[in-house]
């Protein structure tokens, strides 16, 4: 996760995310976009739900974002759910290349956040959940929780 401490403001988190894949590893990518998008994200329009990373031709793209049209863009919105080019450094485009052709990763967005005046993307370096891996993991939060309320009701927290 991005160091709040320097001007960092979180727009919006895949939840999901977490929910499907194990993450090992995690990057921040800048991301191409038009003036009205940038708008559109600063009002918070925009979802990463069903969104994942591409690398063809050693560039890498973000695909199934969707940002809302700004209201006052008129004609120079663009589609909601076009394909956006990620911008990082060459080498690390093909660090991540290589990981990703091993069997089962793939390149999540886990959020989109402002750093400064620039419009940020956290990528995670995932490997997909089994249906049993969801299973333990939602049984251990549910235990979590269970502990804490019980810990609370005691007069312990």
């Amino acid at each position: 996760m991005p160091d709040l401490g320097e001007g960092i403001k979180i727009v919006a988190k895949n939840s999901k995310a977490y929910h499907d894949y194990f993450i090992e590893e995690k990057y921040e990518a800048g991301i191409e976009l038009a003036g009205t998008e940038v708008k559109s994200i600063r009002q918070g329009h925009v979802n990463l739900k069903d969104s994942f990373c591409l690398i063809k031709d050693g560039e890498m793209s973000v695909i199934g974002m969707h940002i809302s049209p700004y209201e006052k863009g008129n004609i120079f919105n663009k589609d909601p759910l076009r394909q956006r080019r990620l911008l990082m450094h060459k080498r690390e485009i093909l660090k991540l290349f290589a990981r990703i052709k091993q069997d089962g990763y793939s390149l999540i967005p886990l959020s989109i956040y402002f750093r400064g005046p620039r419009v940020k993307l956290e990528l995670g370096l995932a490997k997909g959940k089994k249906l049993y891996d969801k299973r333990e993991s939602a049984a251990k939060r549910d235990a979590k929780r269970e502990m804490d309320r019980t810990m609370k009701s005691r007069g312990r927290y």
